[in-house]
């Protein structure tokens, strides 16, 4: 499909090697991984994030940017390759589009397209090992682990979501809920404000909540723009932090499992579903009463993905990662960011609460991926540190001090957001340490006077 590229081959340097050798390592994990998310998958009677990845080959797939992973692969290819790359692919989804509707095998809730994306995905990595040789062989290769590490990762998450369901039948919305006044009760207050502004404000919300996932590719198509052309990815990017947070924060979820308010204390987001397992059928009217909290069950179905809110950690990170970028990419990351945090709180998806820790997280995730990157030092060994015992003491304080919490608003709520804000400033201050310095300009040498 693409054509062959003549380059030698050349042998590894000694400052190459420990970087093969942690990049295999890292490769051995994160399969060990998927194969340990498969198995805990199917012992909970549900196919694993291999096997869900393995049948959109030829099956319609399900949600997911595949399409999205495709355009991070093909930034490796040059403009030629890719227009083949989209009319392969746009050809094979047409292709099984028509088998199935000839064979009757079409349903409407199927996906039309999808399949092509993973196949041109697969194909640049046959491509890679059978046509490139050298550096060319390596970086396609790269092209192809960026993009099925995005694909993967939803699959990933959606695995981890469920477990996360099986795993703890009681959830602990009453503490967070309780630890919420603190801050006003938010949630509440947005969830009133949404209803004032429906339909349009509520549209609005929606479309960027669920095409969060297109915002990061765009950002991260405008940092990896040059690839083709020097031949070699930039040292850190968006996708790197935004996979980083989707692999941790579901496992946060198992040591802090809350489903959210529009579950625990609302309807649900079907309407009625809910209804049976909440608390009470509060949500956004009435604020909970002040009480002693405790666990409560909740079904098996729904995740427990509220602390902290992985939504407005990667809107925090894709904001991050704008600013560098052109004047309308900066106010682009700046409204999904703003408009991120109005839908997690005005759907009742997550608590105020849950917000403070997600920018936490992300900072301290998107500072420890740029010390790995430009070498660890005392000013990123201190900031991490710091990151992530002021993350610990939030959730610390949301299961064990939620009543005093409570009681005293006027004295936690401030502290609440000047931990976040303390998080906030320590990355802007150690960044800006780590960023190169303008040389200050030449004065030209005064000439000599002539006599």
């Amino acid at each position: 499909m693409f054509s062959s590229r003549i380059s030698h081959a050349t042998h590894l340097t000694p400052d190459r090697r420990p970087r093969i050798v942690l990049w295999t390592a890292a490769g051995v994990v994160a399969l060990g991984f998927l194969v340990a998310l498969e198995l805990a998958a199917r012992h909970y009677g549900s196919p694993g994030p291999i096997t869900d990845q393995a049948r959109e080959v030829i099956f319609p797939p399900k949600p997911g940017p595949l399409y999205g992973g495709m355009a991070l692969t093909m930034v490796v290819l040059t403009w030629r390759e890719r227009f083949i790359a989209v009319g392969a692919a746009v050809g094979i989804d047409l292709m099984f589009a028509l088998v199935r509707w000839a064979a009757g095998l079409h349903t409407p809730s199927d996906r039309l397209f999808g399949n092509g994306a993973l196949w041109v995905i697969l194909g640049c990595a046959v491509i890679a090992l059978t046509r490139r040789s050298g550096q060319e062989r390596v970086l396609l290769l790269k092209g192809v682990g960026l993009g099925l590490l995005l694909v993967t990762g939803r699959k990933t998450g959606d695995t981890w979501l469920l477990i996360t369901a099986k795993a703890h039948p009681n959830v602990l919305d009453p503490y967070v809920a309780t630890a919420d006044h603190a801050l006003g009760n938010p949630s509440w207050l947005a969830g009133r404000l949404l209803e004032t502004t429906a339909p349009i404000g509520t549209y609005v919300l929606d479309l960027v909540y669920a095409q969060l996932a297109v915002a990061a590719i765009v950002v991260a198509l405008y940092q990896l723009r040059n690839v083709a052309s020097e031949r070699r990815f930039p040292s850190h990017h968006l996708v790197r932090t935004f996979l980083v947070i989707g692999l941790i924060g579901p496992g946060i979820y198992m040591i802090f499992p809350v489903v959210g308010p529009i579950f625990a204390y609302g309807p649900g987001t079907s309407g009625t579903g809910g209804v049976e397992w909440a608390v009470a059928d509060l949500w956004p009217h009435t604020p909970p009463a002040l009480g002693i909290p405790h666990p409560v069950p909740y079904d098996g179905l729904t995740p427990r993905n509220c602390v902290p809110s992985l939504h407005t950690a990667w809107a925090t990170a894709i904001f991050i990662h704008s600013r560098k970028g052109p004047r309308l990419l900066r106010y682009a990351g700046t409204f999904w960011l703003v408009c991120t945090l109005g839908a997690t709180l005005g759907f009742g998806y997550h608590y105020g609460v849950d917000l403070l820790a997600g920018v936490v997280f992300a900072l301290t995730i998107e500072g420890a991926l740029r010390a790995l990157d430009r070498g660890w030092d005392r000013s990123a060994t201190r900031f991490v540190a710091y990151g992530t015992t002021v993350f610990a003491a939030l959730l610390v304080s949301y299961r064990y001090l939620p009543v005093e919490m409570a009681e005293h608003a006027w004295l936690a709520g401030p502290l609440l957001v000047l931990a976040m804000a303390s998080v906030i400033y320590g990355y802007v201050r150690t960044t800006r340490q780590w960023d190169p310095k303008a040389a200050p300009p030449q004065q030209p040498e005064p000439q000599p006077a002539l006599a």
